[in-house]
């Protein structure tokens, strides 16, 4: 086999090993309800999230209302349905953006290595020395609370690891012989690294973006309960929890299916990112 054919051979067995898992399917599961309840919120639920009712205010779980209705008289599953999708976008588009710059800046230090590995490993600890929140608090609060805002705020709290776990494999991709081969052919360095060693980190990648799709949908409730989040009457669930922690002797349901909402979402991805991380674990391989 040649080395082209060696640095672009799969890694055999991981995906029986991830469908063998029960753990990484009840996360699978989990994440899809999550997902087709928040696109088929309209048809889940009739209510207009941001149609007030005063005289329905504060009305406990019924047959009309799942799950009772807010102290403007808003549907609680309407609203929670909707702010799933508000959730999910700004995680995944926040993972994507840290994905995508992250793994380059950590390809390029390890890669190139020298002083710019250096400088680069010096701004990624400082990165690093601030608290996932504080840091997003303050880039939000710099910036303005908007959906684009919080994208860019949250992909800034999870460059740093991105580009840490790109670094590390690339460093020990670049003198391998089938990378000295490319050289000796003439490949590009370009070529290199898109052909040879993106495909080998990838995977390293996914996990790590799976288990910080958690953090990132954590990081936008708590930014969003603080006021930092998206604007009201839009709903989240982060300000969906804060509108409730008012009445959270009196209408105990505003605050806790939120919350709930937060927990099985988290719990599902981490299920599936610790069942990639199971499967593509070169301890547990087995060819």
């Amino acid at each position: 086999m040649s080395a082209t054919a060696i640095a672009a051979a799969p890694q055999r067995g991981w995906k029986k090993r991830f469908r063998d898992n029960p753990t990484s399917w009840m996360g699978v599961v989990i994440i899809l309800l999550v997902v087709l309840s928040a696109i088929f919120a309209p048809w889940i639920s009739s209510f207009d999230p941001l149609e007030q009712n005063i005289a329905d205010r504060l009305m406990p779980p019924s047959a009309e209302h799942l799950l009772g209705t807010d102290t403007y008289g808003r549907d609680v599953l309407s609203r929670l349905l909707h702010a799933a999708r508000i959730s999910l976008a700004i995680g995944a588009g926040a993972i994507a953006l840290a994905l995508i710059v992250g793994s380059a800046i950590g390809i390029i230090a390890g890669y190139i290595g020298g002083w710019v590995d250096a400088v680069i490993t010096s701004l990624l600890d400082v990165l690093l020395s601030f608290p996932t929140l504080l840091l997003g608090l303050m880039v939000v609060a710099m910036l303005g609370p908007s959906i684009e805002n919080l994208v860019a705020a949250i992909a800034l709290t999870e460059l740093a690891p991105f580009a840490r776990v790109a670094r590390a494999p690339t460093i020990a991709l670049k003198n391998r012989d089938f990378i000295e081969a490319g050289r000796a052919l003439g490949f590009s360095d370009l070529r290199l690294v898109v052909v040879h060693i993106i495909p080998n980190l990838l995977s390293e990648v996914v996990v790590v973006a799976s288990l910080w799709m958690a953090t990132a949908i954590r990081t936008e409730a708590s930014l969003s309960f603080i006021g930092l989040g998206v604007k009201p009457p839009t709903p989240t669930w982060g300000g969906m929890i804060r509108e409730g922690f008012e009445n959270i002797l009196d209408a105990p349901w505003l605050a806790v299916a939120p919350g709930l909402a937060i927990l099985v979402t988290v719990l599902g991805l981490n299920l599936v990112g610790d069942g990639l991380r199971d499967a593509i674990d070169p301890k547990v391989r087995r060819d």
